[in-house]
């Protein structure tokens, strides 16, 4: 065989790990029964027409031996001699892997007993769950990811986001709690952007039931593929099916089966509930599905970009519409806790704020749900699942397996390792304080690269499916790239483009992460990832003191860059030559490109900065500038007070801090302004346990509002109370996670203690500026207002300061500091 044909048929292998080999065009979802029957709904690309099909398919799993089979006797058969009534068949894997025999039934429930039989009989004592055995002598998927696996199916093929079928919802309740507050208004966009707002003709039971019933009907005659909104499984889809519960109403929402939700296992399900009830609640460990249809919470794809680019003010639904600029100029905006209150004197102001709600969830969900789409085009997973996944356990698994079973090849088990640390990623702090005219140098995907560039791999992935698997991916995503810049902005093509180009890194930038994990994925390796680790710090040390010797000032370095303050002489193209030279002496695979430039940085602690661009736009990097935490008084006058601080302005600052001060003394600061939002990490019954030996103010909150039950998780707004006393706030609207609601009417007691947040405020966010400034400039421009000093220095001459900490990296032989 030629090299050229032999490299045609290795592409081609390599492609179906990564895509499937099953062509079937326009699948949007997929549910699957243990017993063997498979419902598929798929959407034709080119008339959007609706088909279900229903087919069987072999349950599997597989395992480490035969052991606990064996009482099957006969009934137990080599796969070669085909399915027959009852018969269990075997198929043994070839090379070194732990997981060896593919087992497959008619029946998937029947295949778990048997080998519940068995273990149960050989290690003498009761199993009733394949989970309880350990991971190394069983896998088992859900029977969606094994009809998928088997298939070689993936979702969407053929399809374009905008084919989907996709209705947003969104609930208006009068109050938080579904076991004694009720729904009053479901605000609904259909498939074609209509919108509809279904409202309770009355208060009590029946009213809110038949509610319900129309809301089953609307989503059954739209028929959507998908159903979105912001908070989705945290607050939406429990709260409805709480309330329907309660009043016995079927909620109908799948495509087949009979009515009511399901639930899936996830990390991050739902709370609701108080004390035992909440406790005991379920959904706190899982979330809803249903056949035919995928539940899509666009929290999920906010928390996700978050994660990666840490840009957004918070991850409310509103928060992240205006910061993407979906939310439009007329947008009505209303406090949570007034929502109720407001319909019974101004109905149609709610339902004008209702409908700019599901609006926004759909302009989110396009905005950011496109690397989730791309996903389910490769791992054999619902869409709903990949939509929450993580990259590594929850995309990278899945392919890999699926490829060692497309090939024939035993699966290796997860393993803990051998006491080998993980060495973390290299991160340099060169200097703190304020820099001016700072440049940005991006190493892109520096781990992968490295990979790529020195083939390093897990060493139990044998058929080098990882690797391979990251090849493809960088070469296909440069590939979307080029193509969405190439097409029109705004348009289809572009947007696909974008998305796949996402998700591809994603995928690419989680390889180098997989195989740090030990224990958690299953080709872990701690020694392969401590070599890429060991390479890109000496690339990293190349290029800072390539960078150095051109006579820029290095400012902070890790894995995804470079910052630097360049010459006050310097322009833009001198900038990017000098970017290009020191990329020129990088390893052939490793990219450093010029990724902006900013007319000041304040470089805090490593990964904690504030920058500004030269339009003003500030960027904050770091819990020390951004956090869920956080009272927002304290972040708006960090905002304002580093404005001032990187324009060179220090008087400004002072008087942000006089302002800010004189404000609380004079209670002119809402008091959800300095309210904390926290997670309780204590149910009630373990802070009893505890109480008497330290009191925390979180839970003397709870108790002071009369709360005396609570669940671990649950998130609250706190504050301290003039006298030493814990203040508890209503929550805001679920649907607006992290929202800053600063009104709260006439009702606002003020009560908070003036001093403590005064402390709080010099202690915590001015210090965030303290390396800035000169020692005697910031006890200058800290010092309290209400005690004025005859001897206070003037602060017209003072200026910020930069303070180098740490030296270039010393010159090393090129090719040691390569890693070769």
């Amino acid at each position: 065989m030629s090299g050229k044909l032999w490299g045609m048929m290795a592409g081609m292998v390599e492609d179906e790990w990564l895509w499937g080999w099953d062509a079937t065009p326009g699948i949007v979802s997929v549910w699957a029964e243990p017993d063997g029957r498979a419902f598929v709904w798929r959407r034709l690309p080119e008339s959007g027409e609706l088909l279900r099909e229903d087919v069987r398919f072999r349950p599997w799993l597989v395992l480490s031996n035969l052991e606990d089979l064996e009482h099957l006797g006969p009934r137990l058969r080599p796969e070669r001699e085909g399915p027959a009534p009852r018969r269990v068949t075997y198929q043994e894997l070839s090379g070194p892997g732990a997981l060896r025999f593919l087992i497959r039934a008619e029946d998937g429930r029947a295949l778990a007993s048997d080998v519940l039989q068995g273990a149960s009989r050989r290690l003498g004592r009761p199993f009733a769950n394949l989970r309880d055995l350990s991971a190394e002598t069983v896998l088992s998927l859900p029977p969606e990811e094994q009809y998928l696996t088997a298939s070689g199916r993936t979702y969407f093929r053929g399809l374009s986001f905008e084919a989907l079928h996709r209705l947003q919802f969104d609930l208006e309740t009068t109050g938080l709690d579904p076991g004694k507050d009720r729904i009053f208004l479901i605000a609904m966009r259909g498939p074609r952007g209509d919108t509809d707002v279904l409202e309770a003709h009355g208060d009590g039971d029946a009213a809110e039931a038949d509610l319900l019933r129309r809301f089953v009907e609307r989503v059954r005659q739209w028929d959507p593929d998908v159903i979105e909104n912001h908070n989705l499984h945290g607050f939406d889809l429990p709260f409805v099916a709480r309330r329907a519960r309660r009043l016995d109403v079927p909620l109908a929402l799948g495509r087949a089966g009979s009515p009511g939700l399901r639930h899936r296992p996830s990390a991050r399900g739902s709370a609701l509930g108080r004390g035992a009830e909440r406790n005991a609640d379920s959904m706190r460990r899982a979330r809803y599905t249903v056949p035919g249809r995928e539940f899509i919470d666009t929290l999920d794809a906010v928390l996700r970009h978050d994660f990666s680019a840490r840009d957004l003010p918070g991850h409310g639904l509103k928060v992240v519409a205006r910061h993407f600029g979906i939310a439009g100029p007329a947008r009505e905006y209303i406090p949570g806790a007034r929502v109720h209150e407001v319909f019974r004197t101004d109905p149609e102001r709610v339902r004008r704020y209702a409908r700019d709600d599901v609006a926004e969830a759909e302009g989110v969900a396009r905005l950011l749900g496109g690397a989730a789409f791309a996903l389910a085009r490769m791992a054999p997973r619902r869409y709903e699942r990949l939509a929450d996944a993580g990259p590594a356990t929850g995309v990278l698994d899945p392919l890999l397996v699926r490829a060692y079973l497309r090939s024939g090849a035993a699966i290796p088990a997860h393993e803990g390792g051998d006491g080998t640390a993980h060495s973390g990623a290299a991160l340099h702090l060169f200097a703190t304080g304020v820099a001016r005219r700072v440049v940005k140098a991006d190493v892109a995907s520096l781990y992968p690269s490295l990979m790529r560039e020195y083939r390093i791999g897990p060493k139990r992935d044998r058929l080098g499916a990882l690797l391979s698997m990251v090849d493809r991916l960088v070469d296909q995503r440069l590939a979307a790239k080029k193509r969405a810049k190439a097409a029109p902005a705004g348009s289809t093509e572009r947007h696909e483009n974008d998305a796949l180009s996402s998700a591809m890194k994603i995928i690419v930038n989680s390889a180098y992460g997989y195989m740090g994990a030990v224990g958690l994925t299953r080709f872990s390796d701690v020694h392969a990832a401590n070599e890429v680790t060991r390479r890109g710090r000496a690339v990293l040390a190349l290029l800072c003191r390539e960078l150095a010797r051109r006579g820029v000032t290095l400012l902070e370095a890790d894995t995804d860059g470079v910052y630097f303050a360049v010459p006050e002489d310097w322009r833009e193209e001198d900038e990017r030559r000098v970017v290009a030279e020191v990329a020129a002496l990088l390893p052939r695979r490793v990219q450093l490109e010029f990724d902006g430039r900013y007319a000041a940085m304040l470089s805090h602690e490593p990964k904690n900065y504030a920058l500004q661009s030269h339009d003003g736009t500030l960027h904050l990097k770091g819990v020390a500038f951004r956090s869920s935490r956080a009272e927002p008084f304290g972040e708006a006058f960090l905002r304002k007070a580093l404005r001032c601080l990187l324009a060179g302005d220090v008087a400004g600052v002072r008087d942000v801090y006089v302002d800010t001060v004189m404000a609380l003394r004079r209670r002119r600061v809402p008091t959800t302004e300095v309210a904390a939002h926290v997670r309780l990490t204590k149910d009630s019954a373990q802070y009893a346990a505890v109480r008497e030996r330290r009191r925390e103010l979180a839970y003397e909150a709870m108790l002071t509002a009369g709360r005396t039950s609570w669940a671990a998780g649950e998130r609250v707004r706190i504050y301290r109370a003039v006298g030493g006393r814990a203040g508890l706030l209503p929550e805001p609207a679920q649907d607006d996670v992290d929202e800053d609601v600063s009104a709260q009417g006439d009702e606002d007691p003020r009560d908070y203690d003036v001093e403590y947040y005064v402390r709080l405020l010099k202690d915590t966010f001015a210090a965030r500026l303290e390396r800035g400034l000169t020692p005697l400039d910031f006890s200058t421009v800290f010092d309290d207002p209400g005690q004025p000093s005859l001897f206070t220095p003037s602060l017209a001459d003072s200026r910020p300061i930069l303070t180098v900490v740490q030296a270039p990296p010393e010159d090393e032989p090129r090719q040691e500091s390569l890693g070769g």
